[in-house]
């Protein structure tokens, strides 16, 4: 509605989004970590190429931990911060964990 975009570059910020969607929840998964949801920023080079231009982090993201069933232990994204569950610093050091144990190979 804005025309900040024309409908080819919608298409490819579509495109861009479902594969981030596939090669994150894949990792995550790897990680032991379910990607609920998580948000992108896309941006426009000077020769108007699209590109990711977010980071991805338990700010950006909502992550919960596979091998806990408390709801409220599971969640380990700023959720923990906004519905006032403590330990928000923990949680970040065990996605960081996690991350960082994993190789990163995208396709």
């Amino acid at each position: 509605m804005l025309a900040l975009a024309t409908p080819e570059q919608l298409g490819q910020l579509r495109q861009l989004a479902l594969r981030i969607n596939e090669i994150l929840m894949d990792f995550f998964h790897q990680c032991g970590i379910t990607l609920v949801d998580f948000k992108l920023e896309f941006g426009l080079t000077s020769d108007q190429q699209v590109l990711l231009a977010d980071e991805i982090s338990p700010d950006t993201c909502r992550l919960w931990d596979d091998t806990e069933a408390d709801p409220d232990l599971r969640v380990m994204d700023k959720d923990r911060f906004r519905r006032d569950l403590g330990e928000v610093d923990t949680a970040y050091a065990r996605v960081m964990e996690r991350v960082l144990g994993q190789d990163i190979y995208v396709p």
